[in-house]
């Protein structure tokens, strides 16, 4: 409650009218006192003026609010989704080919293609970092975990996920499998990380074949499951 005496009373409750909506405050005049006969406002007389500090709550958005932000989302998931298993191809079939070179078909150490000469498309996929395949998986994950946040950031006021039609079954499918590939590409990393870094486990070629091609069966293994997993999630929303 603010008091303010008569003589400059008006200019007061002129500059308060103007200041307060700047605030995001209100205004409220004691009419009683504007009502009064002219005769009565005397210095003596005040003028009640009270500012109320309470914002106004921002609107909830609507269900069609909610849709709209679905729809927009939903078009930027698709196409995340298509370059994810894109790259994703990319990725297992250029790993499979540096498969092959360094250990054939689970041959011997001295039986594989990088020994006997006979690496694909030349011996200069047998030493060095793997460029391709580093850059292709890195790009493939940047897309999965970008499409994987996506997924969650899609409203669903309708509940489309729901019931028992055949739409809402296939989404659930849908949503299920994309733990599956989470996991896929987690394991794929971690076993990645081994494979192309052998020497910070302790562990080389000559004197750790066995175990590196274990680990890179495992890398592979796993590539091509997560790789099946992103195709069923692509087909169970396309077809």
């Amino acid at each position: 409650m603010v008091l303010v005496d008569t003589p400059a009373r008006m200019a007061t409750l002129t500059a308060l009218m103007l200041a307060t909506p700047l605030f995001g405050l209100s205004l409220h005049v004691d009419t009683s006192v504007l009502e009064a006969p002219s005769a009565a406002l005397e210095p003596a007389v005040v003028l009640a003026v009270q500012i109320s500090t309470d914002l106004e709550e921002p609107n909830e958005p609507t269900t069609a609010d909610l849709v709209r932000r679905r729809n927009k989302i939903k078009k930027i998931h698709k196409w995340f989704g298509i370059t994810t298993w894109a790259l994703t191809t990319l990725t297992v079939a250029s790993g499979f080919v540096q498969y092959y070179n360094q250990y054939g078909w689970y041959q011997s150490q001295s039986t594989n293609p990088c020994v006997t000469g006979n690496a694909w498309p030349t011996q200069n996929q047998c030493s060095g970092t793997p460029t391709g395949h580093l850059t292709l998986s890195v790009l493939a994950g940047a897309a999965f975990f970008t499409t994987f946040g996506l997924s969650f950031a899609m409203p669903d006021p309708l509940g489309v996920s729901e019931g028992d039609s055949k739409f809402a079954k296939r989404l659930r499918a849908h949503k299920a499998l994309r733990w599956v590939t989470f996991a896929g590409f987690i394991a794929q990393i971690a076993l990645g990380l081994v494979t192309a870094n052998s020497e910070w486990f302790g562990l080389d070629r000559a004197n750790n074949y066995k175990t590196l091609r274990a680990i890179a069966t495992a890398h592979l293994t796993v590539g091509f499951v997560t790789w099946g997993s992103l195709t069923a999630q692509g087909a169970l929303m396309v077809f």
